[in-house]
């Protein structure tokens, strides 16, 4: 089966969040299943530069700008397609936002122009490939079943919703330049509201929809997590399919990461402290034996940042220790900058981001804070568990599908990997925090958590055999 993913972003060659990864290594996952997939991406700048044997497949037509091009090559072991429209996409800045953080005015163009290229690859545009399939990502990739419904492209589509909070709205008068039929905007495309929905279209007419996780596939037909489109998840429910996220268990491999201090498996935990050390000396933290909890993360309002911050002083006071990793509001970036300097020892704070530190750390934190307000998948949740530092969890979406709670039962049956909590304030922050630290104290309760969770199937192996028996299913 051969099938076209089309993502704005694909880890390793560039990356702003979870979609990254799941775009990178969704291709391989799926290889053992009789899967041939390629991956249409924006041949952004720092793309090129990765890609240097790349080779040209087909001239575009004027609608992608003077001089574009598809081009053709491997990275990373990616198949990739290219779609080189220097106009729209060799700028500086990153893949959707310019060097200040603006988003960029003419997204709606560049990205409607990787789906217009999808269809063009759909109907034969590359020799030796005519996908039986196309698998498009989030509201970059929502023009793409628009523009096979109407651009007469016979393959079914599938859409995967990453996050419903990012649509792709654009105002109305973008809608002539797209190129579509009249009929494509209306109520049953992608009309959203009078303006163009790029997401909402994709979900309207693709064959499925789906989403990173269960729960999220749940919480997304009500108004609290859909968005404004809940109503039409809901109208579409027999299609939307919600199948969790796996990780890459080579990349994230405390037996053998590179960018740890010393590497170990679940039955050497012991090892994990010369991680510590190294924990306490990058974020100057006090060298004792209490709890270290860590965030990496966008540091946003989303992910129950704000919270967080309020509840730092309590979780000092509760005898923790906090690393965070990550950037975002600058109110929040300052909030957690004043912090580290209020508790000198106690509190570290690296405002930015540093792949080979996120490794660093979950290899030597105790437990990782994600107190989302929604969360469809997580992915530092199965990073946590993967490397024995324990989540302690908001319970919604992927992290309520990924995390065993440590509740009685739970830690009778001795299955519990983690601490999950309901709300989202810093009081419900800092009664997770002090739950943990109570486990904590207990070290066989809390190293049985760990082998728990490093013995948890957080690899892309049953998420991948959903996916190819989806796109089996519509085939």
């Amino acid at each position: 089966m051969k099938v076209l993913s089309v993502a704005s972003e694909v880890f390793p060659l560039i990356k702003t969040g979870g979609l990254a990864d799941v775009a990178g290594a969704l291709p391989g996952a799926l290889a053992p299943l009789g899967v041939e997939m390629r991956t249409l991406l924006p041949a952004y700048r720092q793309v090129l530069a990765q890609v240097p044997d790349a080779e040209v497949v087909a001239p575009l037509p004027p609608f992608f700008g003077p001089g574009a091009r598809l081009l053709s090559g491997r990275s990373a072991g990616l198949d990739l397609l290219l779609l080189d429209a220097p106009e729209l996409f060799d700028r500086p800045g990153g893949p959707y936002v310019d060097a200040t953080g603006q988003d960029w005015p003419d997204n709606w163009r560049r990205f409607a122009a990787l789906g217009r290229a999808a269809l063009d690859i759909a109907k034969g545009l590359v020799p030796g490939f005519v996908p039986d399939l196309v698998h498009a990502h989030d509201w970059q990739g929502g023009l793409v079943p628009v523009y096979m419904k109407f651009g007469g492209a016979a393959q079914p589509t599938v859409i995967t919703i990453h996050n419903i909070a990012f649509q792709g709205q654009f105002g109305a008068d973008v809608f002539p330049l797209l190129g579509l039929p009249a009929a494509a905007f209306n109520v049953d495309g992608l009309e959203y509201y009078g303006d163009v929905g790029f997401l909402k279209g994709g979900v309207q007419v693709a064959h499925a929809v789906t989403t990173v996780s269960p729960t999220y596939a749940r919480e997304i037909r009500e108004p609290q997590f859909g968005m404004g489109l809940e109503g039409l998840i809901r109208a579409r429910a027999s299609d939307v399919h919600g199948i969790v996220n796996g990780i890459d268990t080579d990349v994230w491999n405390p037996e053998t990461d590179p960018h740890v201090e010393e590497t170990y498996t679940a039955r050497s935990l012991a090892r994990r402290k010369a991680n510590r050390a190294a924990v306490e000396e990058a974020f100057a933290l006090d060298a004792d034996g209490s709890p270290i909890f860590t965030v990496i993360s966008r540091l946003t309002w989303q992910k129950g940042m704000d919270a967080l911050a309020e509840a730092v002083d309590g979780l000092v006071a509760a005898g923790g220790r906090l690393a965070v990793l990550g950037s975002g509001d600058r109110a929040l970036e300052d909030a957690f900058a004043g912090a580290a300097a209020r508790h000198a020892g106690r509190v570290g704070a690296f405002i930015g981001y540093d792949e080979p530190l996120s490794h660093l750390v979950q290899s030597g934190a105790d437990a990782i804070l994600i107190p989302s307000r929604f969360e469809p998948c997580g992915l530092t949740q199965l990073y946590g568990l993967r490397y024995g530092c324990i989540p302690v969890v908001a319970r919604t979406g992927g992290l309520a599908d990924t995390v065993i709670d440590a509740n009685s039962a739970a830690l009778g049956a001795g299955v519990a990997t983690g601490i999950q909590f309901n709300g989202v304030t810093a009081a419900d922050v800092l009664e997770a925090v002090e739950r943990a630290c109570a486990l904590h104290a207990e070290p066989k309760v809390w190293a049985r958590m760990q082998r728990n969770g490093m013995a948890s199937d957080v690899s892309w192996t049953a998420s991948a055999g959903a996916y190819a028996a989806l796109y089996r299913s519509l085939l």
